[in-house]
């Protein structure tokens, strides 16, 4: 029988299993305790009993993620993780210092299946989702080694969070337990390419967390050859899923534009935009595009970012341009797990020659 991953249940769960084994009910609060604090193992949880330890471990699983490189940036705080997963698999995280606290982005799959034409992840393919003590994990890992509280998240990372809905979901449930890393809803972010029916379902939810909406155009046209996911979903289906959540949660959202020199940044393209975008309650985030090898792909001039960002003002669109942190250690996600698999991949050539 498989041992169940302990870390991604909920503390009343924890409680109905321990009691259904003859636990003392304060023995689920006590693990529940330990699980969050980022323990690796059973053995770790000090006030147990060694063969109540035993028991747990013959039961359940503890999921870990395992600092396999970590890169440091000269020019600014921000901290770039490979995490290796209990079965070898590997995610990106990125913490970054702000003056509001600590944040970190985090993965909510190994790889992606959206094949964004401007994002490494999707280039090095899809593996799988990660269960929610799995994203868990990346901030417990992250935190304990730099010693401060990380107070803000941002799913952002590997992944489509929205194509990893249920697990995702369990996760914030699981980050902003009190009992646990008590990170409220108003400090996560969650970024979508445009999961159309999972936004509708998550404003629903009602959660008070910032929803990012990843843009990129203005019109289908542009958007299509840049981002498969528009094929099923349009811009204007899209936008109105975007308004919805509006009116359900009260809460703005973050449309990022990564801006792309000749693709979608020219002054026609801010002016549909704007007009795409009056009378949503939203902030637009626009990004000078990260250089992914074999994109073809090169970022705005810092002239054409400015012009762009005139025009959505002049048209009451709010808008700003993201501040790069950690570029010289490439701390968009995607880019060091994708050039780790190609030195195991070079390594491996060499030995079978």
């Amino acid at each position: 029988m498989s041992r169940k991953d302990i870390k991604s249940m909920t503390l009343p769960e924890i409680k109905q299993e321990f009691a259904a084994d003859g636990h003392a009910a304060f023995r689920a609060l006590q693990v529940y305790h330990w699980l969050h604090r980022g323990v690796t193992s059973f053995d770790e949880m000090s006030d147990l009993s060694k063969a109540f330890r035993q028991q747990l471990a013959e039961k359940y699983t503890i999921a870990n993620a395992v600092i396999e490189q970590k890169l440091e940036s000269k020019l600014d705080d921000t901290i770039k993780y490979l995490f290796r997963l209990n079965d070898g698999e590997f995610v990106e995280s990125v913490v970054m210092n702000y003056h509001h606290g600590r944040t970190i982005c985090i993965s909510t799959q190994v790889g992606c299946k959206m094949n964004c034409s401007f994002c490494a992840t999707g280039k090095s393919g899809y593996s799988r989702n990660l269960a929610p003590s799995e994203m868990l994990a990346q901030i417990q890992s992250a935190q304990l080694d730099i010693g401060v509280r990380i107070s803000n998240v941002v799913l952002m990372g590997m992944g489509e969070p929205l194509d990893n809905y249920d697990n995702v979901l369990r996760f914030l449930e699981l980050v902003s337990s009190e009992e646990g890393l008590n990170i409220g809803m108003r400090h996560i972010s969650l970024s979508t390419c445009g999961i159309v029916d999972k936004i509708y379902d998550l404003a629903d939810k009602k959660l008070q967390l910032t929803l990012s909406v990843s843009l990129h155009a203005p019109n289908d046209e542009i958007r299509s050859r840049t981002m498969p996911v528009n094929h099923r979903w349009g811009v204007e289906e899209l936008l109105k899923a975007c308004r919805y959540y509006n009116k359900q949660t009260g809460r703005r959202i973050s449309f990022e534009y990564a801006m792309i020199s000749g693709v979608n940044d020219s002054d026609a393209c801010a002016r549909e935009l704007a007009g795409r975008l009056k009378g949503t309650l939203s902030h637009v985030n626009l990004i000078p595009v990260n250089t992914v090898s074999g994109s073809g792909y090169k970022k705005s001039t810092t002239e054409r970012l400015q012009k762009f960002t005139r025009i959505l003002a002049n048209s009451g669109i709010t808008a700003t341009v993201r501040r790069t942190l950690g570029s010289d250690i490439n701390a968009s996600c995607g880019q060091l797990r994708r050039r780790y698999q190609e030195e195991v991949a070079d390594v491996e050539s060499l030995h079978q020659k």
